[in-house]
């Protein structure tokens, strides 16, 4: 599967957002828009407005770290995004609940992504693994940049491929790096979320580069 490299905005200069994004687009794939909403997550981000006001051409990829995403989903799709993700632990008891969040979001017609923080097993999504697009393993806890890679969740993704045979996109977020995206690629991931590995560095395409060449 093709190796797609999402620069998280979370991590960018706000001030000139625009123009980090042009910055980095010539080597990415997709745009990550993390947004949290102080009650799943303790931080507050974006909204839709700044999620429309982003000028790319490649798909707007937005992570909902919210409570209630079927809720504001609608805005976000409005506002261009083309790949929206939720936390699918929202409903770890509700499995009708999680169906319904799943076919109200591809109504938007956009790509549904199914979220997993650290400590959330796999047995969630499991009944709704068909319905998804692709799959979202967090490799650090939801709400904070700059956290330390947790190599022990690259076990969720070999599970999808091998035991699961999960053939959509699996994304990883939090913690990757030139360091540490070798060892993901190897455990079936291949869409990687990067936030600090590459606006925490003054040569942005050398730091997508080097994360691409660290591939073996």
């Amino acid at each position: 599967m093709k190796i797609q490299i999402a620069p998280s905005i979370l991590s960018a200069d706000f001030g000139k957002l625009n123009a980090e994004i042009a910055e980095i687009e010539p080597y990415s794939e997709l745009i990550h828009i993390d947004v949290m909403d102080g009650h799943f997550v303790p931080n507050i981000t974006i909204g839709p407005a700044v999620t429309k006001s982003i000028v790319t051409s490649l798909p707007k990829d937005v992570h909902l770290m919210i409570s209630d995403p079927v809720k504001y989903a609608p805005e976000f799709a409005k506002a261009g995004a083309d790949m929206i993700s939720f936390h699918a632990e929202i409903f770890e008891n509700d499995l009708e609940g999680l169906k319904n969040a799943i076919q109200e979001i591809k109504k938007l017609n956009v790509k549904v992504g199914l979220t997993l923080n650290p400590d959330k097993p796999l047995d969630i999504i499991l009944p709704v693994l068909d319905m998804s697009d692709f799959v979202l393993i967090m490799s650090v806890y939801a709400g904070f940049g700059g956290q330390k890679f947790m190599p022990e969740v690259l076990q969720k993704v070999r599970d999808l491929r091998t035991k699961y045979n999960y053939t959509k996109d699996i994304q990883i977020d939090g913690g990757i790096s030139k360091e540490t995206i070798n060892e993901a690629v190897a455990s079936g991931a291949n869409m990687f979320v990067a936030g600090s590995a590459i606006f925490g560095k003054n040569d942005r395409k050398k730091a997508i580069e080097d994360i691409r060449n660290s591939i073996k």
